[in-house]
């Protein structure tokens, strides 16, 4: 795929105010200072698309694009970040919550995890939430040109090793780096295959793809009462 044109539609703060649901959309999120921004940039070949900050969690509007006039681009709010009023952090979270679980021609969530750290807690959680809500996605590993490549194999099989109980199939996976342009043409390859997948809207109205909506593990039966003590998860009504 090439990059043609990238324009930017709307600043939505609610799921409400975004655009019709006529064109399908990729939406991009991670931890605060992943470096989604210059990931966004990268891809797009638009070096402002997204705005850059040294302030981590300057994103704080669902941010809307649309590319060659196909399909739209989604730069969602980071998580993770702490230093916003906190109406204004419980506003955007429960807006992200709402896009994620509800927006109907959401095809697919790039979930960026930094590869030059060891499984962070915040993003595990993360990727737990999306499993539990069934919202399709695929893992994008930032910053590969950060740590030698060993290294940063090393955190990624880590971060795959801890999720692995949650799947029989595990997400796709991609390493990417805004510095050398690694991953652009494997992501933008994706992104047009799932297009090309797509039925007519006018035949459907919900494009969620279930391509990569990794098969859950089934819980194991427990015939013996109280035997086993489930493990405990983050709280499910935490918003992102």
């Amino acid at each position: 795929m090439n990059i043609t044109s990238a324009i930017f539609d709307c600043s939505a703060p609610d799921l409400a105010s975004c655009p019709d649901e006529s064109l399908p959309e990729f939406a991009f999120i991670g931890r605060s200072n992943v470096g989604k921004s210059s990931l966004l940039n990268m891809l797009s070949g638009e070096p402002n698309l997204a705005r850059v900050s040294k302030t981590p969690g300057f994103t704080k509007l669902i941010n809307i694009f649309t590319m060659n006039r196909t399909w739209r681009l989604v730069d969602l709010p980071g998580y993770g970040y702490a230093h916003v009023a906190r109406e204004d952090k419980a506003r955007f979270n429960k807006a992200v919550t709402e896009y994620l679980e509800h927006r109907a021609n959401l095809c697919c969530v790039f979930a960026l995890v930094d590869s030059g750290l060891a499984p962070q807690k915040i993003d595990l959680e993360f990727i737990e939430w999306l499993t539990r809500h069934s919202v399709p996605f695929v893992l994008a590993f930032t910053k590969t040109d950060k740590l030698p490549g060993l290294k940063a194999q090393a955190n990624i099989d880590a971060f795959m090793a801890r999720i692995s109980e949650w799947y029989v199939q595990p997400p796709e996976i991609f390493t990417c780096s805004a510095n050398t342009r690694q991953g652009r043409q494997e992501l933008l390859e994706m992104i047009e295959k799932t297009i090309e997948s797509l039925p007519p809207v006018s035949q459907s109205l919900n494009l969620k793809s279930e391509r990569f909506a990794p098969q859950k593990k089934k819980p194991a039966s427990n015939k013996k009462k109280n035997s086993h003590v489930a493990p405990k998860r983050p709280n499910p009504a935490r918003p992102w």
